[in-house]
């Protein structure tokens, strides 16, 4: 009798100990070690953000493509003045095509806020509680002992558009968007911003308090551009200009990347190519792009339509908002055809997908590489190639960009640099790309 209520006994101190730690562990927070934060799926197990329950995986990829030339067409308004270095306080997040989250926490004490992960946006902006017009979820400056207003004769306030200190003689640094039919109104403002491990005291982001029109992220928005008042330049005592992530695929429901700041825990090898910086948008990722290569076939695309000009704003750009690559229109066309010659068809178009095949002739797809200054990124065929949501069909995963005046950048989109670790490090001037299982 005393075996069995000794063996009970451990038994129970047993399964104890293993709910205990099971309750301390979360598999959605950021590692405590130099791995960062974690970079979610917006529809992925780790976020709160859930998909239409009666989407595909394919169907919810293909409705956030669909946005794409919303995006493009707000990359291509990124000029600046001439006066000042500035970009818009919204984001092309503003049509509501957030694709990757952060875990972050704003105030003290921390308020929990998984805010959408953006490349060419500078400014970090959230709903702020009493806003008119503003999701559910929202940051609560009364919450927060650590909480200040921005005044216009701050510094921090004289790079963002769209100011109305004058005309309303507000002593507040208050500003207003307005981005394809939606417009909100916020202000300026600082708090703590903890990253990981990491605090950032006297953060200054957008508190937005009225929204009119079309949707923002849920939850906000994370500069990570190359402007005055992005996460880049207000922590550069602290990650010294660099950071990387690792996107990981859609389909990666439960699990999630990483997005790392700082120099230490970057990968020791990694190929780079010149991170280039264009005036006329100065919060962009330029990259050269050479070329473009079909299976062992270099693409005759002209180098005007590839190749950085200074002047003209044109180029590459690598972006973590837009869902699928896009080339000016007369290169991907180059592109898809020198495709279709090497698979068979016949082809039809799904969604933004106009080179669609039978799934059986998969097999013989050429793999596709893209060429930069420095090295070569031969896309895995899960990069290249996306399914229909009954699996009969493979397509091409890229597009042309919207033919308009302003359309002159080929955007490096997210969906191709799934499972690819960028670096971007801005004091140095350069962009690393490796391989990585981000999953």
């Amino acid at each position: 009798m005393g075996v069995t209520v000794k063996f009970f006994t451990t038994l129970s101190l047993l399964y104890a100990i293993y709910i205990s730690s099971s309750a301390a562990f979360d598999p959605c927070a950021s590692k405590p070690d130099h791995s960062g934060l974690t970079v979610i799926p917006i529809y992925g197990k780790c976020s709160p953000f859930n998909p239409p329950k009666t989407e595909s995986w394919v169907t919810t990829i293909m409705n956030m493509a669909a946005k794409d030339p919303d995006r493009l067409k707000y990359l291509s308004t990124l000029v600046a003045r001439k006066s000042v270095i500035s970009v818009p306080i919204a984001s092309g997040q503003n049509f509501n095509i957030g694709n990757y989250v952060v875990r972050v926490k704003l105030g003290s004490p921390g308020q929990l806020m998984f805010m959408v992960l953006d490349t060419s946006s500078d400014e970090a902006w959230v709903p702020c509680t009493g806003c008119t017009g503003c999701p559910p979820t929202m940051f609560s400056p009364n919450a927060s002992n650590s909480y200040g207003s921005l005044g216009c004769s701050d510094p921090q306030c004289s790079p963002v558009r769209g100011l109305s200190c004058v005309q309303t003689g507000s002593s507040l640094c208050s500003f207003n968007q307005s981005y394809a039919g939606s417009s909100f109104a916020a202000t300026l403002v600082r708090d703590s911003l903890t990253l990981a491990n990491n605090v950032v005291p006297n953060y200054a982001f957008g508190c937005i308090n009225a929204i009119a029109g079309g949707s923002i992220p849920a939850q906000g928005l994370l500069g990570l551009g190359r402007g005055p008042l992005s996460l880049l330049s207000q922590t550069g005592y602290l990650y010294s200009g660099v950071f990387s992530y690792c996107l990981p695929s859609f389909k990666s429901y439960y699990f999630s990347g990483s997005l790392k700041l700082g120099p230490v825990g970057q990968p020791k090898s990694i190929r780079t190519t010149p991170l280039l910086q264009n005036p006329h948008r100065p919060s962009l990722y330029y990259v050269n792009l050479t070329g473009v290569s079909v299976g062992r076939v270099k693409v005759p695309v002209p180098s005007e339509l590839l190749e950085f000009n200074l002047y003209t704003g044109s180029g590459t750009i690598i972006d973590s908002g837009t869902v699928i690559t896009r080339f000016v229109e007369p290169a991907y066309n180059a592109i898809r055809d020198e495709f279709r010659k090497q698979v068979t068809g016949p082809f039809s178009s799904l969604g933004s997908f106009d080179t669609c095949f039978v799934k059986t002739y998969e097999a013989t797809a050429p793999a596709i590489t893209l060429h930069f200054t420095g090295l070569d990124l031969t896309l895995p065929m899960e990069n290249s190639l996306i399914h229909s949501s009954s699996g009969s069909l493979a397509c091409l995963a890229m597009a042309a960009a919207p033919n308009n005046v302003n359309s002159v950048l080929n955007v490096i989109a997210n969906y191709q640099q799934q499972n690819v670790r960028i670096l971007f490090d801005t004091v140095n001037n350069k962009v690393g790309i490796a391989r990585e299982l981000c999953n």
